[in-house]
């Protein structure tokens, strides 16, 4: 049996109990799902509720006296084998060997969808991460928002939610100006400007203007006017610059459903339906011939600039704009992944949800992440060879590849600053926790070729005896087994994929210590026997929750290392 499942055996033990007269509860009063966990104590039992404490106030009795009307009802479900009331309430449960082992056929039944559910089908989420300009290549902080957005939107699918990945292409500002002005001066051989960009890419990308403006049209780019050898500079430098970022992100394992161009905004009109949807709803006003929003009456520390005296648009006029398009396209969950120096944008983004009749923190989430610091011999590396001035995504991945790159960027929480170690995460040590995952995972594929060639088979997913599971050692890795989908659900509600992983190394370590406790292939001589097989089974629900898990941090589950 799952949490999941005893959840539900609970929940009908309570409304059995009100129907009868037992508790003077109102059935709507039952929550939609009761919580269980795992007791911190393995003496007290397999799952343990505190239901009775929730409850016995709205049932006008002690939890004491709630948890005894359940007990009597629970001890009797064939896959409970005891309960036992601890304390003031608690409601301790081990279960049945044979109910506990069959949770590997369930597994294995349900393969690549263990651990999925539909908890959160009613969510529309557009899930924007990234966004870099398209000045430069993707530095170690944008690789992080990369890692851990796509993995926070494999695990929102994983419960259901819709999700759209979206790439803000800011194409619109000083900084491509300035990006443009960059690779001019290098293409003339020129100084870089004081504010401009440098590094290797900015040759290449010169170059390769250069190039196809010959090609195309026969003549030097750089030996034209000002005016028109910037633009362009800036309109194929960009196309050049962003092409290279779709494709390391893409070589990365992250793939957008949606690059939005900031320029369209201005280009469309959408900057001005959003403010005239704002008017409407009274929070505009007009004042030293500047168009203002009321932020401050929806929390933000002042009123916000949308129309400049001089007619151009302000900078938060397009985060108006962009997030009312977002809504139109449907979506009703908005998370914005945004670095460590856009936290004051926070107070500003949430007053805007709120102006235009939305929920702060419901229709818009924003998910501040903290910066990367990356190490080699212990000392800190601050410069690429390609980017002259920053560490980059492909720094990272040349140096440990894809895998242990993904997994290092997600496995901390984002709102806490990381420290990467190169040396670390090349080693095949238990030091390395990618590594030791996914050598859990190529243990049990190993487990299961040895077994097979001495003659233990699984002739399908509910082909052993779940008795058979009879060891601590069995009890605790089905018991870890048991509480991945509630990991999964937890991690997308609080939007933390960091949980994965940790879930991911608790459960191999458990894996590697029922390894060393117990066997799956017979010792030389001895017969095949019921415990070989189910051991098996177990072996291999392991290795398929290790996989699910893996892929939802878009980390490979390799079955040699």
């Amino acid at each position: 049996m799952t949490p999941e499942e005893i959840s539900v055996v609970i929940k009908n033990a309570l409304k059995d109990a009100c129907t009868r007269g037992d508790i003077d509860l109102d059935t709507s009063q039952i929550p939609d799902k009761v919580v269980v966990e795992r007791p911190r104590q393995r003496e007290h039992g397999d799952w343990a509720t505190n239901i009775a404490l929730q409850l016995a106030k709205k049932a006008h009795t002690n939890p004491r006296t709630l948890a005894t009307i359940l007990e009597k009802s629970l001890s009797k479900h064939e896959g409970i084998e005891s309960v036992d009331i601890a304390g003031p309430g608690f409601i301790n449960m081990t279960l049945a060997k044979d109910s506990a082992g069959r949770l590997a056929a369930t597994i294995l039944l349900q393969s690549g969808d263990y651990g999925c559910s539909e908890d959160l089908e009613d969510l529309a989420v557009n899930l924007e991460f990234v966004s870099a300009n398209p000045t430069g290549p993707i530095h170690l902080g944008g690789a992080r928002w990369a890692a851990v957005g796509d993995a926070l939107a494999r695990v929102l699918e994983a419960c259901g939610a819709t999700v759209v990945r979206e790439y803000y292409f800011n194409d619109h500002g000083a900084q491509i100006d300035r990006f443009a002005q960059s690779l001019l001066c290098r293409a003339r051989q020129q100084p870089t400007p004081e504010d401009g960009y440098g590094g290797q890419y900015i040759d290449d990308i010169a170059a390769q203007v250069i190039a196809d403006e010959k090609a195309e049209n026969d003549r030097n780019p750089a030996d034209l006017d000002d005016a028109q050898a910037q633009e362009i500079f800036r309109k194929r430098g960009v196309e050049l610059m962003f092409d290279s970022i779709k494709e390391r992100l893409s070589d990365f394992g992250v793939d957008f459903d949606v690059f939005f161009h900031e320029e369209s905004l201005h280009e469309s009109g959408a900057v001005a339906q959003a403010i005239a949807a704002l008017r409407e709803r009274g929070v505009i006003y007009e004042h030293e011939g500047a168009t203002w929003i009321k932020s401050t009456e929806f929390g933000d520390d002042k009123d916000r600039v949308l129309i400049k005296s001089d007619g151009e648009a302000a900078y938060f006029a397009a985060d108006l704009a962009y997030y009312l398009d977002k809504r139109q396209r449907g979506s009703n969950c908005n998370i914005y992944l945004f670095g460590a120096d856009h936290h004051g944008y926070v107070g500003r983004m949430m007053a805007m949800c709120a102006a235009f009749g939305d929920e702060p923190g419901v229709n818009l989430q924003i998910i501040i992440g903290q910066m990367v610091n990356l190490l080699k011999g212990g000392e800190p590396v601050r410069m690429s060879k390609r980017a002259g001035n920053v560490v980059t995504l492909d720094d990272l991945v040349d140096a440990v590849g894809v895998d242990a790159a993904r997994y290092s960027l997600t496995r901390a929480s984002m709102d806490s600053t990381i420290d990467i170690d190169l040396d670390l995460l090349v080693k095949h040590s238990n030091d390395n926790p990618v590594y030791y995952v996914q050598y859990a995972h190529a243990r049990t594929c190993n487990v299961a070729k040895n077994a097979n060639q001495a003659g233990v088979l699984l002739k399908d997913a509910e082909g052993y005896d779940p008795a058979a599971l009879d060891t601590e050692a069995d009890s605790n890795l089905l018991a870890h087994l048991a509480q991945y989908p509630a990991m999964v659900l937890q991690a997308a509600r609080l939007r933390e994929p960091h949980r994965v992983a940790h879930y991911l190394e608790e459960l191999a370590s458990a894996y590697h210590a029922w390894y060393g406790k117990t066997r799956v292939s017979p010792r030389a001589g001895d017969e095949v026997n019921e415990g070989h097989i189910a051991r098996l089974a177990l072996n291999n629900a392991t290795r398929q929750v290790l996989a699910n898990g893996l892929k939802l941090m878009g980390v490979s589950a390799p079955e040699r290392m």
